[in-house]
């Protein structure tokens, strides 16, 4: 009966996708921060790994795999996101076990745009200083195992950006389900509604003009009005097989179809190749995302495109099977240069009776 509620949810989940991927809405949508996975652990194997990802990494990728977290997981990744921008990004998160099945998770996302100058009309070279945009993102979610077989969870975003004297703030949702079968739990499918809430709307004093009557010289001040934007909202299906070469070595294909409601749909391949050397385990990752161009300079319409690797390395501690991780990830971006993430994490595990 599982089964037969999971396949009419792949097939109505890839009925409405068939209608997204409009080419006429790219670019209409705001708050794209969203759609930047900030964990270099998932983002190394292009973000497809949406049916096999586990714990915090879960946050960006599919909610419900959050259910399968250890006691307490702590996560940091700083990103150099496309070197030639200057931009930087910070992450951090925390998994917290609650009860034998439910997984709280909290998580938040800085950009640092770095110093841009401040121009006008009058002074189009710039000299009157810098301003330094914000962008933040913060992420409450809940995840629990219902079965041996199926997990779910959901996700409250609350992100707010802007400058000095303009401001937009929002909330988007995101919900995901996992289903696991195979007699060695190898088969994994994953589905996620990602970044759907309501239009977000900038305001702010940048948005009102002061004018002078020239008669009268009484001062007015027009405030303008400004247009919504809506959120880049999608849907993730995924799937991943584990091949379980021997006791200290595996290999997961995994493979994800991301429809987007305003840019072109993309494909996302991708393989983890997990080495355990006597206590040390290494995990050796890549994947490519495809979308329509990608391989053309002049069609692509999206710097997330093309190939990605990576490397993990985790090495226990204490007498509980606690690890510390340290991640690396690299991600082409066509156009603006490669994007660099450096992660550590901290999986503790369960205290010893």
């Amino acid at each position: 009966m599982k089964l037969k509620i999971t396949i009419l949810s792949i097939a109505t989940f890839f009925s409405i996708a068939a209608m997204a991927g409009n080419e006429d809405r790219i670019g209409s949508a705001g708050s794209t921060q969203l759609l930047i996975n900030p964990w270099a652990r998932s983002s190394a194997w292009a973000s497809s790994g949406g049916a096999h990802i586990k714990g915090l990494g879960a946050l960006q990728l599919n909610v419900a795999g959050l259910a399968l977290a250890d006691k307490t997981e702590i996560e940091f990744t700083n990103t150099s996101w496309m070197q030639s921008t200057g931009i930087k990004l910070n992450s951090f998160g925390l998994a917290q076990r609650v009860g034998e099945s439910g997984v709280l998770g909290i998580s938040m996302m800085t950009v640092n745009y770095g110093d841009i100058p401040i121009t006008t009309t009058e002074l189009p070279e710039g000299g009157l200083g810098t301003f330094s945009p914000t962008s933040f993102l913060l992420n409450l979610a809940y995840a629990k195992e219902f079965s041996a077989s199926i997990s779910g969870g959901i996700n409250i975003k609350i992100l707010s950006e802007g400058i000095a004297n303009a401001k937009a703030n929002g909330v988007a949702f995101d919900a995901g389900v996992r289903y696991v079968t195979g007699e060695r739990d190898h088969i994994k499918i994953g589905l996620a509604l990602k970044n759907v809430g309501p239009p977000m709307k900038y305001k702010g004093d940048g948005f009102a003009i002061e004018t002078i009557n020239p008669f009268t010289e009484i001062s007015t001040t027009t405030e303008q009005r400004t247009a919504n934007f809506e959120l880049p909202s999608l849907i993730n299906i995924s799937g991943a097989y584990d091949f379980l070469i021997n006791e200290n070595n595996s290999l997961t294909a995994a493979a994800t179809f991301t429809s987007n409601s305003f840019q072109r749909d993309q494909f996302r391949v991708g393989a983890e190749y997990v080495l355990h050397a006597k206590k040390v385990i290494v995990m050796i990752r890549a994947g490519l995302v495809y979308e329509k161009g990608t391989f053309s300079a002049i069609e692509t319409q999206s710097a997330l495109s093309g190939p990605s690797a990576g490397i993990s390395i985790d090495m226990p501690f204490g007498k509980n099977e606690s690890t510390l991780g340290v991640d690396y990830s690299f991600r082409n971006a066509p156009v603006l240069g490669a994007i660099h993430g450096i992660g550590i994490r901290l999986n503790l595990g369960e205290d010893e009776e």
